[in-house]
């Protein structure tokens, strides 16, 4: 069985591989557990990586209170991610969209915004395991990604065979604090309004828009 050193080799070894030649380079981060891993690992080759964070407007205080706080600690390149409108005008103009729409919602907040601005890199890290959700289980650690405009870039998820343990071992090892949402129950953190403790404890994504669907739209694509 692979231990936690090993499996850290072998993410910074494809953190070489996937840069190598590339200027062009940025990794999303939700400030969870394996994207705070994740952006560790990178960061040790790339300082000042683009850390791209999907501002939807409708995040937990505490996940903005621990995005600014690593911000600081770590000094990270944070780029807030924005969508067309805001909360306030888009729920002026179609109502509680998490509510009656969510795939919209996501569209409109997360899946929209972040397409356009992955438009300016060749290589997009993430923090993805095939271990977080049935929708996943095919993960590979380097896929090309297509966006909307035909354009394709390297998608790169180098913790794609990493265990729960494998993360939490990592984060201790190498003093990263982790989300307090955690210590409460949660599994997965995405908007508070669509993020529960999980309904099924073999899945950790089980809590995510009340059962309706487990992914937003973003990392669905077939890979091409």
């Amino acid at each position: 069985m692979e231990t936690t050193t090993t499996k850290s080799a072998e993410a910074r070894a494809a953190v070489g591989q996937a840069i190598n030649g590339q200027t062009s380079i940025c990794l999303t981060c939700s400030f969870q557990a394996e994207d705070m891993v994740a952006l560790h690992l990178v960061r040790e080759r790339l300082p000042e990586v683009p850390v791209l964070f999907l501002e939807t407007g409708y995040h937990f205080d505490e996940v903005y209170k621990y995005r600014d706080a690593m911000t600081a600690r770590y000094n990270l390149n944070l780029v807030n991610v924005m969508p067309e409108h805001t909360v306030a005008e888009q729920e002026a103009q179609f109502g509680i969209l998490y509510q009656s729409q969510p795939d919209q919602c996501c569209k409109l907040r997360k899946v929209g915004p972040l397409f356009k601005a992955l438009e300016s890199y060749s290589v997009w890290f993430t923090g993805l395991r095939r271990v977080q959700s049935p929708t996943r289980a095919n993960l590979q650690v380097f896929d090309t990604f297509p966006l909307p405009t035909g354009e394709k870039l390297s998608k790169v998820s180098l913790l794609a065979d990493w265990s729960d343990k494998d993360v939490w071992d990592y984060a201790k090892q190498n003093d990263i604090p982790l989300l307090p949402l955690y210590q409460l129950g949660y599994t997965s953190i995405g908007c508070e309004p669509c993020t529960a403790l999980p309904a099924d404890p073999g899945n950790a994504r089980s809590g995510r828009w009340a059962g309706r669907k487990l992914e937003c739209g973003i990392h669905i694509a077939e890979p091409h």
